[in-house]
C-alpha cells in the first residue's frame, strides 16, 4: 500500500508484503515476459511468466555446450551469405567487402553500411567470423579498419549454404524454369 490508497498488486491480486516476500523467495523467474526493475512491478504476480537476465544465463551455463552444426544456420539471409562469400577469399575491411559483394553480383546488389555491420555483428557473436587483427599488407593498411575473416565454422556454414542453393538451383533447371532458352 502506498499511503491510504492499495497499489496494484494487493488491490487486484490480494497480496500482502508478507505474501509477497513469500512469493519473492519461493517464485523463480521463468522465460516468458521481460520484467520491469522498478517499483512492485518487478514483483511475481500469478499467471506472468518472467524472463531475467541472470535467471537465462544461469540456465545456460549449467547445460554442457554443443558445438553448432553449419546446418543449424540454415538458411543464411542473402545479405549475410554474400558476406561470408567475400570472406571466403580472405580477410577484408568493412567497406572492401562491400566493394566485392557489388562487384560479385554486378552491381544487383549493394550493401548499405547499416546492414554490412548489423550481418557482421550477427556473425560474430554467432562465431561465424573473427575479427582479424593482422593485416595482408601491414604498410599499405589503414590501422582504424577492422579486418575479418571466417572460422573454420563459418567456411562450414558457407558451404552448407552453397549445397543447400544448388540443390533448389538443380530443381528449377530439372523443371526447366532455367538453363534453357525460351523460343
Amino acid at each position: 500500500m502506498r499511503g491510504n490508497k492499495p497499489d496494484h498488486l494487493s488491490e487486484c491480486h490480494g497480496f500482502t508484503n508478507e505474501s509477497l516476500a513469500h512469493r519473492i523467495s519461493t517464485c523463480p523467474l521463468d522465460a516468458s515476459v521481460d520484467a520491469p526493475l522498478w517499483g512492485l512491478a518487478h514483483l511475481p504476480v500469478p499467471g506472468v511468466l518472467y524472463r531475467s537476465a541472470i535467471y537465462r544465463e544461469a540456465t545456460v551455463s549449467r547445460s554442457p555446450q554443443k558445438q553448432p552444426t553449419p546446418e543449424s544456420f540454415l538458411p543464411v539471409p542473402p545479405a549475410t551469405f554474400h558476406i561470408l562469400l567475400a570472406l571466403a577469399d580472405g580477410d577484408l575491411h568493412g567497406y572492401a567487402i562491400m566493394q566485392d559483394v557489388a562487384q560479385r553480383s554486378e552491381g544487383a546488389v549493394r550493401l548499405g553500411p547499416g546492414t554490412l555491420y548489423g550481418a557482421l555483428k550477427r556473425l560474430l557473436e554467432a562465431r561465424l567470423v573473427d575479427e582479424s587483427g593482422e593485416r595482408a599488407d601491414p604498410e599499405r593498411a589503414d590501422e582504424r579498419r577492422r579486418y575479418y575473416r571466417l572460422t573454420p565454422l563459418g567456411l562450414a556454414v558457407a558451404r552448407a549454404e552453397a549445397r543447400r542453393l544448388d540443390a533448389i538451383v538443380r530443381t528449377a533447371r530439372r523443371k526447366k524454369l532455367i538453363g534453357a532458352r525460351p523460343a
